[in-house]
């Protein structure tokens, strides 16, 4: 806008008055689908874009009898962009069976043995299995309606989710009754705890803090690395103060602060299982148990005739 004031006498003082709008570039998180994707992901972000943030000063030529004003030119910050996180990979400490008709959603170590959570319509159940034989000890099926997912065991109480059934379980872990069904607003996916909190995923970016006595939820989170949300966030395991997650169709485990939500490095698990001997397919990678008596971590996939244990071999 130019505002020009004249009076009789020989001098006419010009005011500039420069103004702009940042430019902001919009980014939209895809949707995803799958045989447990999620109908919807909510999740959009907006680039701030262009920022004005400083001026340059421009000259503007006086006319006879005028005196000259400086006014400012809008310039552009440059924005950085984050660093990528590192990509750790790893190494096999062990290699135990497994139940390759098990379609495994989530897994829990705890003293000596594994608890497993498996999926398909018809075909879910909770089990717990002898972790050096892969011998299912004992089990628990889910009615037929309910698509099982993640699991969790926290003070001898097991939580298992479902996927689009909106319906949780809890579940005595000495005997296996359940105790408790409860409901959610979200898909299941994967769920695991902090020792306080139930921290739980829904196949978008975003996780889910929840208080065990309420089941209700307390906080959230948006994960993100480098280029934008993470989505596809499956089986969850609370490892050293981190969560790791499972990304599903990747051989990717991310490692996630709980506090901010930022993907602290990934682990490449590609070769991990080799299908050249396989009669039958196998499915995407999903399960990581955590021991934090000895630090030994495993992991495993759906349908996967076996399970690993493995240690992570930081980027160079």
């Amino acid at each position: 806008m130019l505002l020009a004031a004249c009076s009789n006498s020989p001098t006419v003082t010009v005011t500039l008055v420069a103004t702009a709008a940042p430019v902001a570039l919009n980014t939209s998180a895809p949707v995803v689908t799958e045989d447990e994707a999620p109908t919807t992901d909510a999740e959009s972000t907006a680039d701030p874009g262009l920022v004005v943030t400083d001026t340059a000063p421009v000259e503007v030529a006086p006319s006879a009898g005028t005196t000259q004003t400086t006014v400012p030119t809008p310039t552009a910050a440059v924005t950085t962009t984050p660093a990528p996180p590192p990509i750790d990979s790893y190494e096999v400490v062990n290699t135990y069976p497994h139940d390759p008709a098990a379609f495994t959603q989530g897994l829990v170590y705890h003293d000596g043995s594994l608890y497993e959570g498996t999926g398909r319509w018809g075909e879910s159940s909770l089990r717990e299995v002898a972790l050096e034989s892969g011998t299912v000890l004992r089990s628990r099926s889910l009615e037929p309606q309910y698509f099982g997912e993640g699991i969790t065991l926290l003070n001898d109480r097991i939580y298992q989710l479902t996927w689009q059934e909106q319906t949780g379980f809890v579940y005595d872990r000495a005997t296996f009754e359940p105790q408790q069904t409860f409901n959610y607003p979200t898909e299941g996916w994967g769920i695991t705890h902090d020792g306080q909190r139930l921290i739980v995923s829904d196949g978008t970016s975003t996780i889910y803090f929840w208080d065990p006595a309420t089941l209700q939820e307390i906080g959230r989170i948006t994960v993100r690395d480098h280029e934008g949300p993470v989505n596809r966030l499956n089986e969850l395991e609370y490892i050293d103060g981190e969560i790791w997650a499972n990304i599903w169709l990747t051989d990717l485990i991310a490692r996630i602060s709980p506090e901010t939500g930022e993907v602290l490095g990934y682990i490449d698990m590609t070769g991990l299982l080799d299908t050249s001997s396989l009669t039958e397919p196998a499915d995407v990678l999903n399960g990581i148990a955590y021991d934090p008596e000895t630090g030994r971590i495993f992991v495993t996939g759906k349908l996967w005739p076996s399970l690993f244990e493995i240690a992570v071999v930081p980027a160079p």
